[in-house]
């Protein structure tokens, strides 16, 4: 069994990606332009036993925290994956070997350690990684459901499967005169920068949402190009909504987009959601991934892209501890800069523990 840790500027990432299904996620551009968004290192673990094939990419990050300094905390270096679902890549030889599946991520552990590195977290993919690795139950936890579109169905099929509430939004769109259509991006990246603002504001989303402005979308484009659709809804020469779409392999990914406050009542967003899923199916894709609710939970969000298809996916996380003295001894720090008992502090779910800011509610 080979391992390699590979850079995005090495030739060897698009080679392995040449000969896997893949999506924009795992795109070595991708890796680096969230790697400057979180001030990390992109790298990728290659690990290869003939024609058993585990491609996994990561974001190499320092930990630094104000709160726990004098704690005789040194410098402390964690993994997590880039924004999105980017996941663990196999080949068919792989996929069919979970004795190998389960030997890599072994693997995975000792090279994190190697590196630094005291944790890992990494989001799987939706439709890629839908496997299960029965010897390490602790490290996959499963975080939510996630919802697409089979496009391999039929139009007919596609629209049987729509929530009759969402069947009589799209007609009620088209009768006031709506229009969805995918238009270039370039020209369209600062409408989309904009709607995308106003909804974030409108919805409180985190401040990490915030970097997504602008420049982060035209460096996207400068990255992936033909790879970028915007789909928007116009009624009378307004814009009303906008979304940004991925597609790589046959699976489209609905990306990023929202609502301008004005037109909320009028649900335009359905139309931009009916539209892009026949857009998808008739360029001959297979999938078109809306996600799941917020933190994967069963939200507005998750019922609004639930009507849609009846198609559901596990969305799993990947966590590691690969040096557990250090990991424990952060844990206890960060429970007693925020005034919790450390048992408390785990059984919040939140991987790394250590990386918890916020006050919990003590009574719950």
């Amino acid at each position: 069994m080979d391992v390699k840790i590979i850079n995005t500027e090495n030739d060897l990432w698009l080679k392995v990606l040449s000969n896997l299904q893949h999506d924009i996620y795992h795109l070595p551009g991708y890796i680096a332009l969230e790697a400057k968004r979180y001030n990390a290192i992109p790298k990728a673990i290659l690990i290869t036993d003939e024609r058993k094939i585990f491609f996994l990419p990561y974001l190499l990050r320092q930990f630094n925290d104000l709160s726990l300094q004098g704690n005789e905390v040194g410098p402390i270096l964690d993994i997590i994956s880039p924004y999105g679902y980017p996941g663990i890549l196999l080949s068919k030889d792989a996929y069919s070997s979970p004795e190998f599946v389960n030997l890599a991520i072994e693997k995975l552990k000792i090279s994190i350690f190697e590196q630094g590195a005291c944790s890992a977290f990494f989001r799987l993919h939706p439709i890629l990684n839908n496997f299960v690795s029965d010897s390490q139950p602790e490290s996959f936890v499963e975080n939510g459901t996630t919802v697409s579109v089979d496009l391999k169905l039929s139009e007919e099929e596609i629209w049987g499967h729509t929530r009759k509430g969402h069947k009589s939004t799209i007609n009620k769109c088209k009768r006031l005169g709506m229009q969805a259509r995918m238009v270039p991006v370039l020209e369209y990246l600062e409408v989309l920068s904009n709607i995308q603002e106003e909804t974030n504001e409108r919805v409180g989303a985190s401040q990490s949402y915030y970097d997504f402005n602008y420049d982060y979308f035209l460096n996207m484009f400068n990255a992936f190009g033909e790879k970028l659709h915007i789909c928007i809804v116009e009624l009378d020469d307004r814009i009303l909504c906008a979304g940004l779409y991925s597609e790589c392999c046959g699976i489209v990914q609905s990306i990023f987009g929202g609502t301008k406050n004005n037109y909320i009542n009028l649900s335009p967003s359905t139309l931009e959601t009916d539209y892009a899923r026949y857009w998808a199916k008739k360029r001959g894709n297979s999938y078109l991934h809306l996600g799941g609710g917020v933190g994967g939970r069963k939200d507005s969000v998750y019922t609004f892209k639930s009507g849609f298809s009846k198609q559901k996916h596990s969305f799993v996380t990947l966590r590691l501890i690969s040096d557990q003295p250090v990991y424990d001894r952060l844990v206890r720090l960060r429970a007693k800069s925020i005034g919790i008992e450390t048992d408390k502090l785990l059984r919040l779910n939140f991987f790394p523990a250590y990386r918890y800011c916020y006050q919990p509610n003590l009574s719950s």
